[in-house]
Order: C-alpha cells, then structure tokens, then sequence
C-alpha cells in the first residue's frame, strides 16, 4: 500500500516557514518541499555561502520558489539573536528546528555550553523564544523539532547539563535529543494552558544519509571512523527525502498531536510508508524534569518566553 509522500504536503501558499539548517540534508529537503508547495521559506543557515549556494540550487529545482537566506550561528546566542531582530515578517506559520551536530569532540559554543548541548537544544531554544510572538499571532501555527532515537540511550543530567564532570560524544548527543524531546513536552503544556493556537510536535528522521554522521569522526581526525560512517550511509540508511518525510508530516499533516513524537513507517529507521509515532523514553514526559530544564534554559541563554 503507498505511504505518505511529499506530493500529500497539503498547499502552503500564503504561509511562511523557518527551516533551520536548511542548506543541506534533511534541512535542505524539508526547505525545498514547502517552497515546492508555495510556502515562503527562510532558509537558517550558519555559513552563508553554502546557504546562497543552497538558494540557488533550491531556485533550480523549484523555479518560482520564495525564499530568502538569513544567517544563523546556533553555536552563538549572538547571531540567534541577530536572526530573530532580521526576520520581517509579522507572521510565523511553521518553525523547523532542524539544525545539529552529532558525536562531536568536546568543544564549547561562543557562550561556553558544551557544543551538543548548545546548539542541539540551548539554540533552538532561544530561537523558538525569540521567534514565539511571531508563532502566536499566527493562527494554527506549528513548531517542529528534529530529535533522534538515540535519546533513548540517555536521559539529561540536570547537575551536569554541559558534561563538565565527564565528556562521552555519544551520551552527550543522545542527552541533547532527550533534551529536544523534554523541550516540546514543556513547550506544549505551556503552550496548552494559554490556549495558544500553536502546536509543538517532534519528529526523527530513522537513519538518513547525511553529513551529520560523517562529521564527528572528521572533526576527530579519524579518517576510519569517516570511512565507517560514509559505509553504513550507503549501505543501511535510507535517503535525505525519506529521513525528512516524518518531518514534513509533522509540520503539515491535518492532525498532528501536540508532544506527539514522530518518526519513519519501519522500526523507526527507515520506510516509504505513512510516518508513524515512535518511541518515547519516559523520561522526555515528565513534567517536573521539564520545568527544571526550560528553568535552566531561559537562565543560561537569557530567553525568557512571552505568554505562554
């Protein structure tokens, strides 16, 4: 039976988006497909060659496509500052909180987090703050933030939210995506209890085949454990379209639930069906843990949110 597909994304003439990451992989997809289907797209992106690259490339393949390139560094809260003060628009139709880095080296952000951590979750988080009375003047608006099944391999030490007692790549990742993931659950129940016309959705996309895999071993100087992680993306994951599909569905599908958690049709990695929920580590649902870290968040990024 066919699934759900990029051509089902319901028509967005009319609306604006914000994609985050967006002059490649996932981010790129997801940016070329609702400009395919006339959104008017703000393509996020840190270096702004590669995103006039991506813009041009995107105009390509979608001619007629309405975009527009602003500079954003999630590693510095500076520049995410910067871009929300640049966006125009008195509206906010979708925000896409795609960006990351994966399994890198310890390293710090311009504001001292440890990388992961800062730009995976505290960036984002400013972002969405900053970019939040835009989201609520806009009816039926949506905010959609790219977590990762490995959350499920760590939950986020609240003692220790930039791993200064102990640094492993991969916890810290998965730590971050837990914290994307305890971000929407918090965000929702704020979000509902003013009865904001906004949703907050996440989504994954399984294993895709990107740079993201590629870059930590290279930052590492590990020219095997690049060559391992360019195999398995020839070899087992799915393609950039199809790990940005459940992304996409969840930015646009009709019905998608608040603090819903979605991901590809096949064991949450990979598939061609209708994206499908995925599995939640309880601890992304707790409601204490969660004020405690949106606490945390608006303390170390100085981004205190409007109502809600």
């Amino acid at each position: 039976m066919a699934g759900w597909s990029a051509a089902q994304i319901p028509g967005q003439s009319g609306r604006v988006a914000v994609v985050t990451g967006a002059n490649s992989g996932l981010g790129y997809v997801i940016a070329r497909e609702l400009a395919r289907k006339g959104a008017h797209v703000v393509l996020g992106c840190r270096s702004e060659v590669r995103g006039r690259e991506a813009e041009r490339r995107l105009g390509e393949e979608v001619p007629g496509a309405e975009t527009e390139l602003l500079r954003l560094d999630l590693a510095d809260l500076g520049s995410v500052r910067e871009f929300a003060a640049a966006y125009r628009h008195e509206r906010l139709d979708l925000l896409v909180n795609n960006a990351g880095v994966m399994a890198l080296p310890y390293g710090t952000t311009a504001d001292g987090f440890e990388t992961q951590f800062g730009v995976n979750h505290l960036g984002h988080f400013a972002l969405t703050g900053l970019l939040l009375p835009a989201l609520l003047a806009t009816p039926d608006a949506r905010v959609v933030t790219v977590s990762s099944m490995t959350h499920l391999f760590a939950n986020i030490d609240l003692r220790d939210l930039n791993s200064e007692r102990r640094y492993r790549r991969w916890v810290a990742y998965a730590r971050s995506k837990s914290a994307n993931l305890l971000f929407v659950h918090e965000l929702t129940r704020r979000l509902e209890a003013s009865c904001a016309e906004v949703t907050a959705a996440a989504a994954h996309p399984g294993y895709a085949a990107t740079n993201l895999q590629a870059a930590g071993p290279r930052a590492s100087g590990s020219r095997v454990g690049e060559r391992v992680m360019e195999l398995g993306n020839r070899v087992l994951a799915q393609s950039a379209e199809g790990g940005a599909l459940p992304v996409l569905y969840a930015a646009t599908a009709p019905g998608v639930r608040p603090d819903s958690f979605t991901g590809p049709s096949f064991a949450a990695w990979r598939g061609t069906g209708t994206p499908a929920p995925s599995p939640r580590a309880p601890w992304t649902l707790d409601d204490r843990a969660g004020e405690l870290l949106w606490a945390a968040s608006e303390r170390l990024t100085g981004v205190a949110y409007a109502s809600p």
